[in-house]
């Protein structure tokens, strides 16, 4: 009996131990992270590793000089975003992302893509 008190007092709180929530990373995108590209694409879709939260979940396109060049019509379904671009001249692009994983974790980022 003496030695099950210290052994409860050591373990019991690993039986409280959740598994570790989860987080929305990117998984791929079109057009693929680093890439170059010709025709320029029409749209950037992500797909996330985790389902996403519409209303807190974010999308933008930057050109070379920071300015938002998407269309502003993000679309959030699932664990994917995407948005429309208008047509692209050549140059540097960054997509960056805000991703509310249905959990409420929040994982940001962002990656460039180049249109040749």
């Amino acid at each position: 009996m003496n030695i099950i008190r210290p052994l409860l007092i050591l373990f019991l709180p690993l039986a409280t131990i959740s598994p570790a929530e989860a987080h929305a990373f990117l998984d791929h995108a079109s057009p693929r992270v680093g890439s170059t590209v010709h025709p320029a694409p029409t749209q950037v879709e992500l797909w996330m590793t985790e389902d996403l939260e519409p209303s807190f979940t974010k999308i933008k396109v930057l050109d070379a000089t920071g300015a938002e060049i998407d269309k502003k019509d993000a679309a959030i379904s699932g664990s994917t975003m995407v948005v429309s671009l208008p047509n692209l001249p050549p140059g540097v692009y960054k997509v960056v992302w805000k991703a509310v994983a249905v959990d409420t974790h929040v994982t940001t980022g962002d990656f460039t893509f180049t249109v040749n």
